[in-house]
């Protein structure tokens, strides 16, 4: 009879799973002993548990199925929470081993105690403690099958004596996704229908539930005259080759999109959870379509919620809708991000000074491949990615868009890349992230993983320094002496170039893209480049001037000056 470890490592392999990403411990010593004997698991050695999270997210997010990450007890599991919550957010499907101390000494403070099941309970679907051989292969199964139906996290506790226990039954689950249609009542879509044909100016704002529901969004566009403004996590998905296209909203929008709301007369909501209430139309009526009922009314008012998954429920509509003669505020819409669009694309011109982080990203998505994958830090590199980056058919976008945790993009570069290392995976990583978790750089080494990291190198907290401006406050604190991460590259076995000057930037970006294995590029940009919402409100503004003053009255004019000099073009 197989081992409880065994039995577990036996129905990974089963269920498709080809790696468990973690640091091995001796409470883990049963399942990594069990995976050396599995010949179709890798074990993905990381340097620190945060990064084998994050990388198992990141497998998940590019795949869509479940990916597995692992911690020894105490400390070695906690150092999974951040990765977990963000898979979590992201709604991702990912299963967690927590080791745990032995279980007579449960309770008693024992070295390297915690309460694990209290402590990842917030950050998941499912979290249960295994505590005798008779609750497996089961406790298993109902926390894989948790995590793929609800696409989520779940945390499966193993005392570390209990792994080592003969298994009670040698059963091996195999676990598959099901596949419900979720559709409203005929009612419901009547009454929807009845709104939407009543309204003159309808507007769609589409999130990343609209993925694999592309036509049926553009049927609808189509019919109601809607212009299509999406959230970030909706980009990948229904930006590309959309005639009904007028960017994006939010923090890092664009303004045609803020405007494309703002004039509406009714808002509909298609598998979105967009958080910033400032953005939403005061006067207009809005419906909301999410296949998670308890999202619905959770951002503005609501004059209509239905639960049903986005594809499925504007196939039902579609034939309810009048089809409207008057487009003009869809014209309208277009317009003005035909204007909004070129005012960006402008800015990725590079002129004489400093490397401008829009001219390195144009060349970041000019030079990489048409299936590509993307991931961006949170910061500026987001701003940068979400407004000029083209993300068509075949490419992806991915990053910690909802937990918004600095060093995630790099580790979860690393678990797309594990998924197809001939597929190519760019990171834009902030200088400040990545510093966090530079160990990333030797697991890529180690691994083999052709993984191309660009760093959008300002030697600043950038965007915090841009919210600090914002609120009057004058900046401080957010400054980094970095190293030449070029050099820290090449001392770790990697392809490593820093650039400072515009000229020399496409030669290395060409040069790192074609190596055969992983490679880094440091990018000098501008630290005085200003990310513009596409709403900038009194208070805002108040404290734009507010931080000038202070500024000036602090002794640092010539910050002033820098950032007048940077931005002087935007304001054109």
């Amino acid at each position: 009879m197989a081992t409880i470890a065994e039995n577990i490592v036996q129905t990974l392999a089963a269920n498709g799973i080809q790696r468990i990403w973690g640091v091995p411990g001796d409470s883990l010593n049963a399942v990594t002993d069990a995976v050396r004997r599995q010949k179709d698991i890798e074990w993905m050695l990381t340097r620190h548990e945060e990064e084998a999270a994050f990388a198992a997210a990141g497998e998940a997010a590019l795949t869509g199925e479940l990916a597995v990450c692992a911690g020894s007890c105490g400390p070695g599991n906690m150092h999974l929470i951040n990765g977990l919550y963000d898979a979590h957010r992201s709604r991702v499907p990912v299963l967690a081993i927590a080791a745990h101390i032995p279980t007579e000494e449960i309770g008693s403070q024992y070295f390297q105690e915690t309460r694990p099941t209290e402590l990842f309970r917030d950050c998941a679907v499912f979290c249960e403690m295994v505590l005798s051989p008779e609750q497996m292969p089961r406790l298993l199964e109902i926390a894989m099958r948790t995590a793929i139906e609800k696409q989520g996290v779940a945390v499966l506790v193993l005392t570390g004596d209990t792994a080592s226990q003969d298994a009670v039954s040698d059963r091996v689950p195999e676990v598959r996704r099901s596949t419900p249609l979720t559709v409203p009542s005929p009612a419901e879509l009547q009454e929807a229908a009845d709104t939407l044909n009543s309204c003159g100016n309808v507007t769609i704002l589409a999130g990343g539930g609209v993925e694999g529901a592309r036509e049926e969004v553009l049927a609808l566009a189509d019919a109601l005259g809607a212009p299509i403004v999406h959230a970030l996590r909706g980009k990948e998905f229904i930006e590309w080759d959309n005639p009904f296209d007028v960017g994006m909203t939010g923090l890092l929008g664009f303004a045609s999109g803020y405007r494309a709301m703002e004039s509406c007369d009714a808002l509909l909501m298609l598998g979105t959870d967009f958080p910033y209430q400032q953005f939403y139309p005061e006067k207009a009526k809005i419906l909301q379509i999410d296949i998670r009922g308890e999202q619905l009314g959770r951002r503005a008012p609501l004059t209509q919620g239905m639960v049903g998954g986005v594809r499925e429920t504007a196939a039902a509509l579609l034939p309810l809708l009048e089809r409207k003669q008057d487009r003009t505020h869809l014209e309208k819409s277009l317009d003005h991000y035909r204007r909004t669009r070129a005012q960006l694309d402008d800015l990725e011109k590079q002129g004489p000074g400093p490397i401008h982080p829009q001219h390195l990203t144009h060349l970041i998505d000019e030079l990489a491949d048409e299936d590509a994958v993307f991931l961006s830090d949170v910061g500026t590199p987001v701003i940068w990615a979400s407004r000029h980056l083209h993300i068509g058919p075949r490419r992806r976008l991915i990053g910690s868009f909802w937990h918004g945790t600095m060093a995630a993009a790099t580790p979860l570069g690393l678990g797309a890349q594990a998924v197809d290392r001939k597929r190519q995976v760019v990171v834009l990583a902030g200088d400040g992230g990545l510093a966090m978790m530079l160990g990333e750089l030797l697991t890529a080494v180690q691994h083999k993983l052709p993984l191309k990291i660009v760093v959008f190198n300002n030697a600043a907290l950038s965007f915090v320094e841009v919210e600090m401006k914002a609120a009057g406050i004058v900046n401080f604190g957010t400054g980094l002496e970095n190293p030449d991460f070029g050099a820290v590259a090449q001392a770790v076995g990697m392809h490593g170039e820093s650039v400072s000057r515009p000229e020399d930037l496409e030669g290395a970006l060409r040069r790192a893209f074609a190596h055969d294995g992983p490679a880094l590029v440091s990018v000098a940009v501008d630290r005085q480049e200003l990310s513009m919402p596409p709403k900038i409100d009194a208070k805002q503004a108040t404290g734009f001037a507010l931080y000038a003053l202070r500024t000036v009255i602090a002794g640092n004019g010539r910050e002033l000056i820098d950032l007048a000099k940077a931005n002087a073009r935007q304001l054109l």
